[in-house]
């Protein structure tokens, strides 16, 4: 069963965000959009280059009013001192999030049973706390936030106009459909 346009389901774990430990549950991803990036754990070697990527992206997702939340298996500990010894991570102004319980990686269908790690997992969760872009893939292929961004606006662009789609390769400021049965069979 696909978790698009399911609830997030409560659950609370502790995060490293910008110099403090800090607890983070299903009430931080409402009443905004949010980004979960699943990685498999801290210390390993695709996973700082994405958080780079993130960081380097950063603003442009509070732009659009979005909060990033980096989630791996490991402790907020084992973030913290990866956010001071990795120059990657250390750009990272969003919160490390750990799930050593496994909370998370389980009930976002990332968990992989016999690791004890998540698979590189991405859900766009909108203010209401409904998942609605998810992206799952194996572990050593990495991910380009930009079209995460990309996938983030254009979730909010028919959040806000519910009779139009995006349609493939769709940025923001282009072109949408009006679904209509004019359109079967013409495009």
């Amino acid at each position: 069963m696909s978790l698009i346009n399911t609830q997030i389901q409560p659950f609370k774990t502790q995060a490293f965000h910008n110099g403090k430990f800090v607890e983070v549950t299903e009430a931080n991803l409402k009443g905004k959009w949010s980004v979960l990036i699943f990685m498999p754990a801290a210390f390993t070697f695709n996973c700082p280059t994405e958080i780079e990527d993130a960081a380097d992206n950063y603003a442009e997702f509070q732009k659009a009013g979005a909060e990033v939340y980096i989630v791996t298996t490991d402790t907020h500990f084992s973030h913290k001192v990866w956010h001071e010894t990795s120059p990657a991570v250390g750009k990272a102004q969003f919160p490390l999030v750990g799930d050593p319980t496994h909370q998370l990686t389980r009930a976002f269908d990332v968990h992989i049973d016999d690791a004890g790690l998540a698979l590189r997992g991405t859900f766009v969760i909108n203010p209401d706390g409904i998942i609605k872009t998810m992206e799952v893939h194996d572990n050593a292929i990495a991910r380009d936030v930009k079209e995460t961004l990309r996938k983030l606006k254009a979730a909010q662009y028919v959040a806000a106009h519910p009779n139009e789609v995006c349609p493939a390769k769709w940025q923001e400021g282009a072109k949408t459909l009006a679904p209509s049965i004019d359109l079967v069979g013409k495009i």
